[in-house]
């Protein structure tokens, strides 16, 4: 297994528990030594489950590419992020791949999991392979499997999501099916390793389409003076044709934000503009402006302004009940609230400390004291272990990024919830201040 982030470790879990050796290969020499503790740095994997692989002698975390020479299986898990100019950077693939080829030998079977755009497999991964002289399918096998982990679900694992697989050819498809059967429930064979790629970035691509439709829809019905939860609420009960999908304070994750800019840079070669791509990731990233304002618009009340006002922020990680900050939307509009002055505190029972720009901030108790102290209370990570009628309670403003609120109608006008008919104006800002319309193009 290359690569024990949020992919490679849960599935290294599942294989070792089937029965097999696996030999966890990271080059983070504190996940390593984490792992040789007994200790576990994901949520989604207990620490009684990595001292059962390590006790039983079933998992060894190693920091040494040599050991790929012993491997029947190599499953390659590394991050897949997008340049500055959000590009994709495969270098994490490529030099997986390099070592990989060090150590290949005959009936070796290799799957790439990690996300990537349609045709890396067949024309990046295979040529380098098929220079060490043996020939995919007869001598090695090499297929792409998605990964399809939802961090902090507590209903699907890696068990018991279903897997697909392709091959470069039907062997290797039938030896990739082969080998996911034995941890796996369920395993949906593909033609080939493009149509495999391609099923993640539509998973995903799907996902940010209609998040970037109802966030779009939040900002109607706040003009509209409508709430959005209630007409999403109503829609859900049709029994066919519609998936519900809640808006938020922008995409988050290793994988949304992410997925679909790999789908768009490759049809960009080929002169087709992805529109619906662009247009959800337009829509999705100006979130954070749209709650900056909302803050702005809630402190107008008390005729104060964002600069020099106390805002504290909970929940900082991407999505609820998870530590990972990677894209988190809170993280921008934290700079956004910061650039306008305001005195920033935050909590997050998952995430005790986190750098914003270039400083180290740190949790802060959620307290009846800490809360009322602050000029306005931000929701954007609605974690489980959160009392918001208690928060709420204490709080002077409280602005629901989350619908955490639904529940609180007593407390209502203390609290400004995103897209709950708030009528908020398209260049209002917290002090005057008027916002620049490549920042918010779908308010106005």
């Amino acid at each position: 297994m290359i690569g024990l982030g949020y992919v490679g470790l849960p599935l290294a879990m599942e294989i070792a528990g089937a029965g097999f050796h696996v030999i966890g290969i990271d080059l983070d020499g504190d996940k390593i030594a984490t792992l040789k503790q007994r200790k576990s740095y994901i949520l989604d994997v207990p620490e009684k489950t990595i001292t059962r692989a390590m006790e039983s002698g079933s998992f060894t975390p190693t920091s040494d590419f040599t050991v790929l020479a012993d491997a029947d299986t190599v499953s390659i898990c590394v991050p897949t992020p997008l340049s500055k100019s959000r590009d994709p950077d495969i270098s994490f693939i490529l030099a997986a791949t390099a070592e990989i080829r060090k150590h290949l030998r005959p009936g070796q079977l290799i799957v790439l999991e990690s996300t990537t755009y349609p045709g890396t497999t067949n024309e990046l991964i295979l040529p380098e392979l098929e220079s060490a002289g043996l020939r995919v399918g007869e001598d090695f096998f090499l297929a792409f499997s998605p990964e399809r982990i939802d961090p902090g679900n507590a209903s699907f694992n890696t068990h018991n999501t279903p897997k697909i697989v392709g091959g470069i050819t039907d062997r290797c498809t039938e030896m990739a099916r082969l080998f996911y059967s034995q941890f796996i429930e369920r395993v949906i064979p593909v033609s080939s390793t493009k149509c495999a790629e391609m099923v993640k970035l539509l998973e995903n691509t799907f996902r940010s389409v209609n998040i970037g439709m109802v966030n779009e829809m939040a900002l109607m019905c706040d003009l509209l003076g409508v709430d959005i939860y209630e007409v999403i609420d109503a829609a859900a009960t049709k029994p066919f044709g519609f998936i519900p999908f809640y808006p938020g304070p922008g995409l988050g994750g290793h994988c949304i934000p992410i997925d679909p800019h790999y789908l768009a840079w490759k049809l960009k070669a080929l002169n087709f503009q992805a529109r619906f791509i662009g247009l959800a990731s337009e829509i999705n990233g100006m979130m954070p402006s749209v709650v900056t304002t909302l803050v702005g618009e809630g402190l107008n009340r008390f005729s104060k302004s964002i600069r020099d006002s106390k805002v504290f922020i909970l929940g900082v990680a991407y999505k609820k009940n998870v530590s990972d900050c990677r894209e988190s939307p809170a993280l921008d509009i934290m700079r956004l609230l910061s650039d306008k002055g305001a005195i920033l505190s935050y909590n997050d029972p998952l995430v005790p400390s986190l750098r914003l720009n270039g400083e180290v901030m740190k949790s802060v108790d959620v307290t009846a004291a800490s809360v009322e102290s602050q000029d306005c209370v931000v929701i954007l990570t609605d974690h489980g272990i959160y009392d918001f009628r208690k928060i709420v309670g204490a709080a002077k403003l409280v602005i629901d990024t989350r619908n955490a609120t639904k529940d609180l109608a007593e407390f209502k006008d203390k609290i400004i919830k995103l897209g709950a008919g708030n009528k908020v104006r398209s260049g209002a800002h917290d002090d005057g201040e008027h916002a620049d319309d490549e920042v918010n193009p779908a308010i106005h």
